[in-house]
């Protein structure tokens, strides 16, 4: 019982529960098969992520910090990343079956590697060279390009991992120099901005199904948000990071069960290689000693 205690006073149930809630949210946009224009779902999801908002509030904060940062350069940028993040999962979600939409989509801790080295000056090891390799494999089994046709929904996944990608690696650069709020501003008014002007042309509203299912989108990212906020809270991000793979397992089985979807064998190694490859690093090292044998002295 103290086992079981301790596991849901940690952060990783709620990032498990976040995930799952993540995944029914993208669950939504695929039912919607493409009804609803991909402006008008990201400024409903934009428009409810200010639920969150008392959660990121600080004392000292004010309303005016949103759009008020001290980095305003750095501010647009995060915003571009994000309006690119949330059209490009939309339209992934929208055209691929769920399974193989967050197998390219897991591509980002892998690239968060690469832009790491690139624009942080981080050192990285041979271990974890070998981990972005073996998911470029993974990406390239899955795609198979010159046997299949590949789409503007895998385009748009890989997308919107390097997108995904690019605003972990400026989060991390800006940290230190910008209030949350601010950080919060600019991923949420950006996307919601585009949004509305990109909609307005030719507005049609939803039937009233379809504004069931538009609402459940948002309001499970919403939710899902504010787990991993709570999750983040109580369990550092080394822990945490494993959790997010539970989403493949809720891709294939909502894939299967609600949409049909059926994926072939060789996606399934595809996935595998690729998420063997993000969760290399939180293997124990025993493991990884057995996996590449260290050189005789």
């Amino acid at each position: 019982m103290r086992r079981v205690g301790s596991f849901l006073g940690s952060g990783i149930a709620f990032a498990l529960l976040a995930y799952a809630a993540f995944a029914l949210s993208d669950a939504c946009v695929k039912a919607l098969q493409g009804r609803v224009v991909p402006w008008q779902l990201g400024f409903y999801g934009s428009a409810l992520s200010f639920l969150i908002l008392p959660l990121m509030w600080r004392p000292g904060d004010r309303l005016s910090d949103l759009i008020r940062p001290r980095r305003p350069a750095t501010w647009w940028l995060r915003g571009g990343l994000a309006t690119v993040n949330m059209f490009a999962s939309i339209i992934a979600f929208s055209h691929l079956p769920m399974a193989e939409a967050f197998a390219l989509i897991f591509l980002m801790p892998l690239l968060i590697t690469i832009l790491s080295v690139l624009f942080l000056r981080e050192r990285v090891n041979v271990k974890a060279w070998f981990a972005v390799i073996l998911g470029f494999v993974g990406v390239v089994t899955v795609l198979r390009p010159g046997f299949r046709d590949i789409g503007i929904g895998h385009i748009a996944a890989m997308l919107c991992g390097l997108s995904g990608a690019g605003l972990f690696v400026l989060l991390r650069h800006t940290r230190d120099g910008e209030k949350r709020i601010t950080l919060f501003g600019a991923g949420v008014l950006c996307p919601m901005m585009v949004s509305f002007l990109l909609m307005l042309p030719g507005y049609t509203p939803p039937d009233l199904w379809e504004w069931v299912i538009v609402s459940g989108y948002a309001l499970l990212a919403a939710l899902a948000n504010m787990l991993m906020m709570y999750a983040s809270r109580l369990s550092p991000a080394s822990h945490l990071a494993p959790t997010q793979y539970s989403q493949m397992l809720w891709g294939v089985g909502l894939g299967y069960v609600l949409f049909g979807d059926h994926v072939d064998a060789w996606t399934y190694v595809g996935i595998g290689l690729i998420c063997f490859a993000g969760l290399w690093r939180f293997l124990p090292k025993r493991w990884l000693r057995a996996l590449l044998p260290v050189a005789p002295r």
